[in-house]
């Protein structure tokens, strides 16, 4: 009977697409990783890959036992968790990098406070590729905004806070007289790419309060847009992220839209089962109870 390292090697060489480089994870030499997954294709039965000289590629019986393989190698991991008095381990994590300038950024250090054994590796990237890495296992969880298409069956998202899509602008355009409904046509548009989750959100935003924009530039970082309106380089739309002090920023304009406002929700995406849910439901009853109690084992 194959064992739970022999299955963790399967998964390993899933999400590397290799043998070696699942090796290299996992503590073997490619020979020894190799022999794991042909032990693993004898015992089912079922070759799991399609082989070339050159290539390994899971084919649709491969692709069928992910899902209950990653529950049983979670299964296995989470024996005794519930006894233990403290977190400790690793949890990795995707994050947007506008969700650590946001409320998550707290969370996070109260949680390595609270639990200084506990090892957090953090993934920066876009919402949409992290449900692929939460799909396949590469990620335990990852804090995205909502997704405007309906998710996998088996995994679940969670929301931890929400924000405000806001228009931002050159400090230096407040003396321009303009209103919402034109606002600060004289500059370019900087937008938010188009075909991502928070790139929807400036879609409806636009559409919802009936904005006349002048398209510029295209762009996938909140942070990179917020820094190329201070330099006067044009306006955009984009979430009002917590922890900054935007009142006080003297190079930006800020205007809540005169129509409908739109809200960036943040939450946490994960599989319905995994080896670190002790983790993302202390996360998730953090938010829940309020982001100024501290965390308790």
């Amino acid at each position: 009977m194959s064992s739970i390292k022999t299955l963790k090697n399967f998964l390993a060489i899933t999400r590397h697409k290799s043998v070696a480089a699942a090796a290299r994870e996992i503590g073997l030499t490619a020979a020894a990783a190799g022999q794991q997954l042909q032990q693993l294709e004898k015992e089912i039965g079922l070759e799991l890959f399609d082989r070339t000289k050159r290539s390994l590629s899971l084919n649709a019986h491969g692709r069928s036992l992910i899902e209950p393989i990653q529950e049983i190698v979670a299964r296995y991991e989470a024996l005794g968790s519930n006894l233990k008095s403290d977190l400790s381990g690793t949890i990795v994590l995707g994050a947007l990098v506008s969700t650590l300038m946001g409320a998550f950024g707290k969370t996070l250090n109260e949680l390595k406070q609270s639990f200084p054994s506990l090892e957090v590796k953090l993934i920066a990237g876009l919402s949409s590729d992290f449900l692929d890495q939460v799909l396949d296992g590469t990620l335990d969880a990852a804090i995205v905004t909502e997704s405007p298409y309906a998710l996998p069956q088996n995994v679940q998202w969670t929301e931890l806070y929400k924000e405000p899509m806001i228009l931002i602008s050159p400090a230096s355009s407040s003396k321009q007289k303009s209103n919402a409904s034109h606002a600060d046509s004289k500059l370019p548009f900087i937008r938010f790419e188009r075909n991502t989750w928070t790139g929807h959100l400036v879609d409806q935003t636009i559409k919802a309060n009936k904005l006349s924009i002048q398209e510029g530039m295209e762009l996938n970082s909140v942070e990179a847009i917020i820094e190329l309106v201070r330099q006067g380089l044009g306006y955009s739309i984009v979430p009002k992220l917590a922890n900054i002090s935007w009142e006080k920023d003297a190079q930006l304009k800020i205007r809540e839209l005169q129509g409908k406002t739109i809200f960036r929700k943040v939450g946490l995406l994960e599989r319905k089962k995994h080896s670190r849910q002790n983790v993302t439901q202390l996360i998730k009853q953090q938010f829940l109870s309020g982001a100024t109690k501290r965390l308790k084992p």
